[in-house]
């Protein structure tokens, strides 16, 4: 089969979104650039984890590089709309990179569809370098830093918008019919929203 690489040097949407109901939520990634549109699957942990490298990246462009302009962090995103349709998912995110690429002052995301592959598993890079055709799909994206911090706004916002928490200890609660509350001794009726 042969590979693909969706790359995507100047987007015009970069978000995420999800699915389905909270508990059995489906994450996506959705990158689009004129006409061409990439949806790719992902896990709400790796939504989490790539917000919180891309902050580490901007915060550190922020205080040592005087020579790219870095918006400070928002707490509501630019873009709040749903997911473009169709929602055709080209593959499912396993691994991900990235870096601040300096000639175009952009952060590039690579992600890498998942794979058997026990050198891809192991070491990436070394897989890449050495055998570019054996890796896996990919998609790269190149965000301004801007865009880049729109969307770590977004994947808080889709991240919080999940399964409610209990008031009183603070856990998620899970089930639909409502949660006992270790706090209650068991006395209470089950806190159902």
């Amino acid at each position: 089969m042969t590979r693909r690489t969706f790359r995507f040097e100047q987007p015009d949407r970069v978000v995420v979104g999800t699915v389905g109901r909270p508990g059995a939520r489906v994450f996506h990634l959705q990158v689009r650039q004129g006409s061409r549109l990439v949806t790719v699957r992902c896990e709400k942990a790796q939504i989490s984890e790539l917000a919180f490298q891309l902050d580490r990246i901007l915060d550190g462009l922020a205080a040592h590089a005087a020579d790219v302009v870095v918006p400070p962090a928002v707490q509501t995103p630019d873009d709040l709309a749903p997911l473009d349709a169709p929602l055709d998912e080209e593959f499912t995110v396993g691994t991900m990179a990235m870096a601040f690429d300096d000639s175009s002052k952009r952060i590039e995301v690579e992600m890498y569809a998942v794979s058997d592959d026990e050198l891809m598993i192991n070491d990436p890079t070394m897989l890449l370098t050495t055998f570019p055709e054996a890796a896996p799909d990919s998609l790269d994206i190149f965000m301004t830093t801007s865009q880049a911090r729109s969307f770590v706004a977004r994947c808080h916002v889709v991240e919080a918008s999940g399964r409610q928490y209990c008031p009183y200890c603070s856990q998620q609660i899970l089930s639909a019919k409502g949660h006992l509350c270790p706090r209650s001794n068991g006395y209470r009726k089950p806190l159902v929203w």
